[in-house]
């Protein structure tokens, strides 16, 4: 088992959460307390940065949805970005890859063109 590491940084769209480590039942509180105190404003893109995540179970999706409902709750954006394959592939099995935004990495989501959702998010 991996150690989550959970660290908030800003851009210039909003924030930006990097996730690293193991995200299940034990850890996802600590993403789902990070993402509760951030300050979304109407418009801004929170974005989950997935690029050194291990390992995501139910509990790490639940706590994607809880991070997009906020950020829908904000009237703010939600990407997800360098998602691992094995973390896409439950997210296409279950059908979230159609409520996300998906982005190869989170300088992409933050581009301006990232305000409307990208090809990758089968928001079509």
């Amino acid at each position: 088992m991996r150690a989550l590491t959970v660290t908030v940084r800003d851009a210039s769209t909003g924030p930006v959460v990097e996730i690293a480590g193991d995200l299940d039942y034990e850890t996802a509180p600590r993403l789902r307390q990070a993402v509760e105190g951030l300050a979304l404003e109407p418009g801004t893109l929170l974005v989950l940065d997935l690029a050194r995540l291990e390992l995501c179970d139910s509990s790490g999706i639940t706590a994607f949805i809880v991070a997009r409902n906020r950020a829908i709750a904000a009237q703010a954006e939600v990407a997800l970005t360098a998602v691992p394959a094995h973390t896409a592939r439950v997210l296409r099995v279950v059908g979230l890859d159609q409520i996300f935004n998906l982005y190869p990495d989170a300088d992409s989501a933050a581009l301006p063109s990232a305000v409307q959702p990208p090809p990758t998010a089968n928001n079509r």
